[in-house]
């Protein structure tokens, strides 16, 4: 009896860890553990997918290779230069200082800004230059991105129209070119061909500086008669202390507005590279 007690108090023991042991639930197997049987592989990662840019030119005609980074630095040289190209070798010279003059003669100091002066030479320069800019572009710039000249055909081929219209700004003026080749003891040239480039831009921008002048010239004599009239009338009434330009700068713009001022200056300004 005894030993029946003494066994059945060792049993009432271990029921509580019994039943916790029965209750607990069973580990549950991870997503990321294999099926028994077989050998799972880490997936690898994708490769990188790096971009190809193909830049290589090729002449559709032979197939050969045109030298991309050669073209590269052609282009750049242009676009580095291209404000002083625009500058220097077109109309935009002469246009900026004939507005700039006109400004002066209306005895305006802000109005146009010279944002707006040097905005309206760009365009017409546009304007003027654009039979020459077609020209290039159609014998140089288009051949060459398609690759059917060489670098120096296609500079070959976009010089001789800049220098064709150089040149005839300056065809009844060759006093500045005999200038010039005189300063560097070339013979006399006999056509355009024998002119260097180095020659005939700067020949060119003292030609353009010269027109420019005598536009302006021009252009101030009639608004000097009135600033004259405006001062004398001044003078004769006594009003030594009143600035005459206060005076004649609104007579001077009625006259240039009824004489279509901007019109005129743009027409002849046009006409003077025709």
């Amino acid at each position: 009896m005894k030993q029946f007690a003494a066994v059945l108090f060792a049993v009432l023991l271990l029921l509580p860890f019994m039943a916790g042991a029965q209750e607990a639930p069973e580990p549950q197997a991870s997503p990321f553990t294999p099926a028994q049987g077989t050998t799972a592989l880490p997936t690898p990662p994708p490769p990188p997918v790096i971009p190809f840019i193909d830049l290589t030119v090729r002449n559709p005609a032979t197939g050969q290779e045109v030298a991309f980074s050669l073209q590269l630095l052609l282009l750049l040289t242009v676009l580095s230069l291209a404000p002083s190209i625009i500058i220097l070798m077109t109309s935009f010279l002469r246009v900026s200082i004939v507005l700039d003059f006109i400004k002066r003669a209306l005895s305006l100091q802000q109005v146009p800004p010279n944002q707006v002066i040097l905005g309206i030479s760009l365009f017409l320069t546009i304007f003027i230059m654009w039979p020459t800019f077609s020209t290039m572009y159609e014998k140089s710039l288009r051949p060459l991105a398609a690759g059917d000249v060489s670098v120096e055909t296609a500079y070959r081929e976009a010089e001789a129209p800049l220098r064709l219209f150089m040149y005839s700004q300056m065809r009844n003026r060759p006093e500045n070119i005999r200038l010039f080749m005189a300063m560097r003891g070339l013979d006399r040239p006999d056509t355009l061909a024998d002119v260097p480039t180095y020659v005939l831009i700067p020949a060119f921008i003292l030609s353009e500086l010269t027109v420019a002048f005598k536009i302006g010239i021009l252009l101030f004599i009639p608004f000097i008669v009135i600033d004259m009239v405006v001062a004398s009338a001044l003078m004769s009434m006594g009003m030594i202390m009143l600035p005459p330009v206060m005076i004649s700068m609104p007579f001077k713009l009625i006259l240039f507005i009824l004489v279509d001022g901007w019109g005129l200056l743009t027409d002849q300004l046009v006409r003077s590279f025709i």
